[in-house]
């Protein structure tokens, strides 16, 4: 035989060999999808190839939804998968929807996944509910603290049981939100109440006051209910407050004293210098005294007789009151 002859019937049987494999692949997710009463057609398994999708993950997902009662076109399974959907997840969470007879349509069970939310995990937490740590087990601080009226201080610890509202699920609020809330809520009543020993014994009322706020609106969650996990007393800040005010007002007072005083002595100050500056005055008027006698002199308007009487008068009144001191000291 001509070994060119040969050589295309060697090519041939490569190719019959590569076909049979390729079309035996979608050949028997044909079958599959017949059998189970989610048909597909066989070009549709191919063209779904050609446009970059898995034929297995529509065929399977489709089987999937038609056997728990629910009929999706593989149009629809595909354009979820062409905008980056995980099209396994959303068909389990709906066939799990509607084994709890939640209502969850395909439009929303796909724009809650494209939005970046876990869908199964949604619906899982819907049926079942998960308690939520406050504080968060992320956060810094291990206790929510709060200061009742009579300055005592509370740290408490709560448990937060909550469900999945699909209908909020997009563009709903986090669990972030739902634990800051409740935290805020915590805070509010511990806060309103009179004394710390009245929460101590009555601690479900703040569970009541902080369910009756309704924290929940506009989250993606239900909360079913608040539990007090634990409650410890905590510091006298109403103590500390009252003595840090004292600290600081004695220190005011000191100021304000302080103040006086440095305006006192600087007062002090000024009237002493107004006495020296008036003592100068005086000696300066009587050192004016010899000038007007000597003029007096000169003038004639004075004799030394005048001068001598004036003399007398002077040592007169001198003694005088040396001799009133002497009588007021023995007085004494």
């Amino acid at each position: 035989m001509n070994p060119v002859i040969i050589a295309a019937l060697i090519v041939a049987g490569i190719i019959v060999v590569v076909v049979l494999f390729m079309f035996g692949q979608y050949v028997s997710l044909w079958v599959q999808a017949l059998l189970s009463g989610a048909r597909v057609s066989f070009v549709g398994l191919i063209m779904m190839r050609l446009r970059k999708v898995d034929p297995k993950t529509i065929v399977f997902n489709r089987i999937s939804a038609k056997k728990a009662g629910m009929e999706l076109s593989t149009d629809q399974l595909e354009a979820h998968y062409l905008a980056g959907g995980k099209v396994t997840n959303v068909v389990r969470a709906m066939i799990a929807a509607g084994k709890a007879d939640i209502d969850l349509p395909w439009g929303r069970a796909t724009a809650i996944d494209l939005a970046g939310r876990d869908i199964l995990e949604a619906v899982k937490t819907s049926v079942d509910p998960k308690v939520i740590d406050c504080p968060h087990h992320t956060s810094t601080k291990n206790t929510i603290d709060a200061v009742a009226k009579d300055g005592i201080q509370l740290k408490a610890k709560a448990r937060v049981t909550v469900r999945t509202n699909i209908s909020q699920l997009v563009g709903g609020a986090t669990e972030e939100t739902v634990v800051a809330r409740v935290g805020e809520g915590i805070v509010s009543a511990i806060g309103s109440a009179a004394s710390h020993k009245a929460v101590l014994e009555n601690p479900d009322a703040i569970s009541k006051a902080v369910l009756a706020k309704g924290l929940d609106a506009g989250t993606a969650y239900e909360i079913l209910s608040i539990d007090i996990a634990d409650i410890d007393v905590g510091e006298n800040i109403g103590a500390k407050l009252q003595a840090d005010q004292a600290g600081a007002d004695t220190k005011r007072y000191q100021a304000e004293a302080e103040k006086r005083r440095a305006m006192a002595v600087a007062q002090e100050a000024e009237y002493q210098a107004e006495a020296q500056k008036n003592r100068a005055l005086v000696i300066l008027a009587e050192a004016e005294v010899p000038k007007a006698m000597a003029e007096a002199f000169r003038a004639g308007h004075m004799g030394i007789m005048d001068y001598y009487r004036m003399k007398n008068v002077v040592a007169d009144t001198s003694m005088r009151r040396s001799i009133a001191g002497d009588s007021d000291s023995e007085s004494r």
